[in-house]
């Protein structure tokens, strides 16, 4: 959950979540980011795709219990000690047992799909029945094992991944206060941003962006609200997907909201995201959502990874320009130049605005959402605290420890509200949800586009434990978010020597699309740079 954007969006203070083949495009110099020595990290996995593991594995240069061994000695000394990141909260103890089996079924001949050994850290709200917790990184929900999978983890041991352990995230996913520094949770601490440490890896799915792209895993798994998929993508240089709300079930996950939330991919090219997203999409009886999405998945996304397949597209791009940064603009217009260097059509738009307005109903929407879904899940966990009141009450008795920096005034105001039979609650749905895909399908239709793009947020700003995030006026997380809509980024340049997203989004389910312009971009510009670990700005 991306908190900032209602800061800019409401009135609520204190509140807030080229030519041919373009090359990365830089708009601001790198050498204002520099380190004290030289940066020497290197991995013989460094930057490996899904193919390429299989194609090693298949030939037998390497297991997939020797692929998870090397991750796990890499977040020791990367995550661990090292720059010390700090994005991954959990190990899964049983992590070489289930890669050893798996290199028994492949030496069986079975072979479950394009996950089959692939090692998969996920979100620390996602329930895992096995030895690791699920906590949402707060103290509060300690020594919570759950009793089942969550659905995507099923589906994930189905197709042969193995849980490599569980990322730490902003607490709760960045929904206890107003005032939180994204990252940082009262179980896992302060993660770091891999490119400058000093800077936030942004929320709430910040160990997932940072694990992943450090090559602590082959891929992440996290979730969104408003934001935390796309957001920490961003600003990590990976390609991340917020599939539609209902393309991939919600069962078993810590929730904020059943109207926007979702789990998805965060990995470092647009072909994992195409993979992962095809194996983990699947009907759940027990999420509404979910059921409703039937039959309006595609079991292999793959095929939409078409290099051509700007050509022809008609894309909109807000006319107002966003922020009075000049290398964000500039890093804007350069992709805008791909898009039509590439064969597109760029349509400006005017929807920005109306959509901000709702900021306000959307984050009562939540507050609701929140209670009544955070009571729902207490009521069946293994956690010492069953109630969202205990939860609080649970913060204040261990204030030094759960609350050091900021407190949890977004928890208190949850508590305070009424159920979903609220008038209140009705009224915001129906202008959050309902009013956000009116003015995104007025837009699509009117103009005719295949896609809304651009720059997904700016660079990572400074951790800030005791003032909280202050992300700029450059945000795109939102619209696609409130509508319940599928939104993916994927790398577009450097500001400040930090990396940048570019985002594409459009109507329910039109992933497809989605997964083939940001395919094509990305292989027009190949912006993903690794993560160098800089210490500090010289």
């Amino acid at each position: 959950m991306n908190r900032r954007n209602f800061l800019k969006n409401s009135s609520l203070a204190g509140f807030s979540i080229t030519a041919g083949s373009l090359v990365a495009c830089q708009t601001s110099p790198a050498k204002e980011i520099s380190s004290n020595e030289e940066n020497t990290d290197s991995f013989e996995l460094e930057e490996w795709t899904i193919p390429q593991f299989q194609k090693a594995m298949e030939n037998g240069r390497y297991t997939s219990a020797a692929i998870t061994q090397l991750y796990l000695d890499r977040i020791i000394a990367i995550d661990r000690k090292g720059p010390a990141l700090n994005s991954v909260i959990e190990i899964n103890p049983d992590a070489i047992s289930i890669a050893k089996s798996l290199d028994k079924e492949r030496e069986d001949g079975k072979v479950r799909g394009p996950l089959h050994g692939i090692p998969v850290l996920i979100k620390d709200n996602i329930d895992t029945a096995d030895k690791m917790q699920t906590t949402a990184g707060a103290l509060a929900l300690e020594g919570n094992i759950a009793t089942r999978d969550a659905f995507i983890v099923k589906q994930l041991r189905d197709a042969g991944a193995v849980l490599l352990g569980k990322t730490n995230l902003s607490e709760w996913a960045n929904f206890r206060s107003g005032r939180s520094c994204s990252g940082w949770s009262s179980r896992g601490g302060q993660t770091k941003s891999a490119y400058l440490l000093t800077h936030n890896p942004c929320g709430s799915s910040a160990g997932s962006g940072v694990a992943a792209s450090a090559n602590l895993c082959a891929i992440a798994i996290g979730t969104e609200t408003d934001g935390s998929i796309t957001c920490p993508s961003s600003v990590a240089a990976l390609a991340g997907l917020k599939p539609t709300v209902g393309l991939w079930s919600r069962s078993g996950i810590i929730p904020i909201s059943h109207t926007q939330d979702t789990a998805g991919p965060m990995c470092r090219s647009v072909t994992d995201v195409a993979i992962t997203l095809s194996a983990l999409t699947a009907t759940d009886k027990n999420d509404p959502a979910s059921m409703a999405a039937t039959g309006k998945a595609d079991p292999d996304y793959t095929k939409y990874l078409d290099k051509k397949a700007l050509a022809g597209k008609r894309i909109g791009i807000e006319k107002k320009p966003q922020g009075d940064n000049h290398y964000l603009h500039a890093l804007q217009n350069k992709c805008k130049e791909l898009l039509v260097a590439q064969g597109a059509t760029v349509i400006e738009i005017e929807y920005l605005d109306k959509i901000n307005e709702l900021g306000k109903h959307e984050y009562n929407v939540l507050k609701y959402e929140f209670k009544d879904g955070v009571n729902k899940y207490l009521s069946q966990a293994n956690a010492k605290v069953k109630t969202l009141a205990e939860v609080i009450a649970f913060n204040k008795a261990n204030e030094d420890k759960a609350m050091p920096f900021f407190k949890q005034d977004t928890l208190e105001a949850c508590e305070a509200l009424g159920g979903l039979d609220s008038s209140e609650y009705k009224a915001a749905l129906e202008s959050s949800f309902t009013g956000s895909r009116k003015i995104l399908d007025e837009v699509m239709n009117t103009n005719q586009l295949d896609a809304i793009a651009g720059l997904t947020m700016g660079p990572s700003c400074a951790i800030d434990r005791w003032y909280g995030d202050r992300w700029g006026d450059v945000s795109l997380t939102s619209p696609a978010a409130i509508a319940g809509y599928p939104h993916i980024t994927v790398p577009a340049g450097e500001v400040y020597a930090l990396p940048v997203g570019f985002s594409f989004f459009g109507t329910a389910f039109s992933e497809p699309v989605l997964i083939g312009l940001a395919y094509s971009f990305e292989q027009a510009n190949p912006a993903r740079k690794k993560p160098a670990f800089v210490a500090s700005i010289q």
